[in-house]
């Protein structure tokens, strides 16, 4: 299997995108062939060749198709097939970006896969997704700078709006300011600042810092081995009343008990944005 992450080297690029990462699995790859993927506010496109098809399941509900496709920002936990072979290109946008690019759907847009060809946004011939996804597995850096002239131009054309600019300020503020005194750090009402975000990001203040806390909690269990993990410490030190109050929170996000995550660490917390644990 062969996966890497890069980061866009333009300024201009990076300020609406996190991150280009790359991902092959063979068919006799023995990792995990159901990864599933830990809620997410941000939204990914997955550039693919259009015979390749794709499976994700959230909560039951089957998102099947075939190419490149829209993973748009997604509250539930997605469980992914990775039975057969495939060479995916994602691009990981930052918080809210998809708002500004007047793509179909109209944005935001949550917890939906949409296919899409991306000769509609990006200067790419449909027969140039294939020279892509070759040289992702030989020259990642390059790669990544091909990718920042191709959305730089993309980004030129893009005006941010009052909406934008405020939720882009809240964002960096979820982790350490309660979402009550946000409103007066940003000099304008709670109400506004919540009509904005949602309209941007299509979710609640709120819900994006749950699903911050819970990358954070989950990259924080990744890097420890199951007999050096203290529960209560971990509920004490992600903002949870007790173990109990954790308890619930996971066995709700991700279908599963604190325990039984240390155990299975089944969840791809990187590769689509994280910390790799395909």
């Amino acid at each position: 299997m062969i996966n890497w992450i890069q980061t866009p080297k333009n300024p201009d690029v990076a300020k609406y995108i996190d991150c280009y990462w790359f991902l092959e699995r063979t068919d006799d790859s023995d990792s995990n062939p159901f990864p599933k993927l830990n809620p997410e506010p941000a939204g990914h496109l997955i550039i693919a060749a259009s015979t390749q098809g794709y499976n994700y399941d959230i909560e039951s509900d089957l998102k099947k198709g075939q190419g490149s496709h829209w993973l748009f920002p997604y509250s539930k936990t997605l469980q992914m097939d990775h039975t057969k072979g495939f060479s995916i290109i994602g691009i990981k946008f930052q918080v809210g970006a998809l708002y500004l690019l007047g793509i179909e759907p109209k944005q935001p847009v949550v917890n939906e896969i949409v296919d899409t060809n991306i000769s509609d946004f990006l200067c790419v011939k449909e027969g140039e997704q294939v020279l892509l996804l070759q040289q992702a597995k030989s020259d990642s850096e390059q790669l990544s700078l091909q990718l920042d002239d191709l959305f730089q131009s993309l980004f030129t054309a893009v005006k941010e709006d009052k909406h934008y600019v405020l939720t882009r300020k809240a964002i960096p503020l979820l982790a350490t300011t309660p979402i009550a005194k946000l409103g007066e750090l940003l000099h304008c009402s709670q109400r506004t600042l919540e009509r904005s975000f949602l309209r941007v990001t299509g979710f609640t203040l709120k819900q994006c810092q749950s699903m911050n806390r819970l990358e954070a909690m989950l990259t924080y269990l990744y890097q420890r081995e199951e007999h050096e993990i203290n529960w209560t410490t971990v509920a004490h030190e992600f903002g949870f009343s007790d173990q109990p109050h954790l308890i619930r929170y996971l066995k709700s996000t991700l279908g599963v008990t604190p325990k039984e995550y240390a155990k299975n660490r089944d969840l791809t917390i990187d590769i689509y944005g994280g910390i790799e644990s395909l």
